[in-house]
């Protein structure tokens, strides 16, 4: 008999000082989210997941301490926005952003500003079809990143546009479909990296091509665990 596998095994003491929080109003940002439950103790992270023009919204609060975890948990039923807050124990921990993804020059911090993150995209759209749905609404796209592999049903996108009004703008996309499938699309945590041999579009050159191996394995690797932070939440609170 397989032996079960631990989820997130070396994350136990994070699980908890971790909450859960579902019913985020859609006009909530994180820095809403993570102001209103100052007052519990010190944030050390805060992420609002699911769909930005839903109701069924949900986020993830880790605390520095068990203690203030402990203390979120009683602003289950207040109300933030126009929606009560229902606040539980988490069952997963926040799954960190891969450091060497993190914009590391004020370049890429301010490219960061300007590009959107787009999840459960139809894996029979290519690169074209993202950049056609995103232009057509939002604005000109400077770099188009597209991921996606065999072990998930959905590809992701990181989208970076030529202005920051485009990434703004496309923040409203969420739930328009993209081929057969809603998108969610959220702000960005990590620019698209720029390499040697790239063109505009992240597009590398014969002798550049081993070049986008780590970030793409990176990128893959996280969306794969937030797929199953996501999952493992999800069926605790059925």
């Amino acid at each position: 008999m397989q032996k079960k596998k631990r989820p997130q095994k070396g994350l136990e003491e994070n699980i908890k000082r971790t909450v859960y929080i579902s019913y985020v109003d859609c006009t909530l940002t994180e820095e809403n989210l993570a102001a209103f439950f100052s007052d519990c103790g010190r944030i050390v992270d805060c992420r609002i997941c699911g769909d930005p023009n839903s109701a069924m919204r949900f986020a993830f609060i880790e605390f520095a301490d068990v203690e203030f975890a402990t203390k979120a948990l009683e602003k289950t039923g207040s109300v933030l926005g126009k929606s009560p807050l229902r606040v539980l124990p988490s069952k997963t921990a926040i799954m960190p952003v891969n450091q060497e993804l993190m914009p590391r020059s004020p370049d890429e911090v301010e490219r960061c500003s300007r590009t959107v993150y787009a999840a459960n995209i139809d894996k029979k759209v290519d690169k074209n079809d993202v950049r056609a749905f995103f232009e057509s609404l939002c604005g000109k796209v400077s770099r188009i990143r597209l991921l996606g592999d065999y072990a998930h049903s959905t590809r992701i996108a990181f989208v970076e546009f030529q202005h920051a009004e485009g990434a703004l703008a496309a923040l409203n996309c969420s739930g328009a479909l993209l081929g057969s499938l809603p998108i969610r699309v959220s702000p960005s945590k990590t620019p698209v990296k720029v390499e040697v041999g790239r063109d505009s579009d992240g597009q590398s050159s014969s002798a550049h091509s081993q070049q986008s191996v780590p970030q793409s394995r990176a990128l893959q690797q996280q969306q794969s665990q937030q797929q199953q932070q996501v999952q493992v939440q999800e069926k605790a609170t059925d």
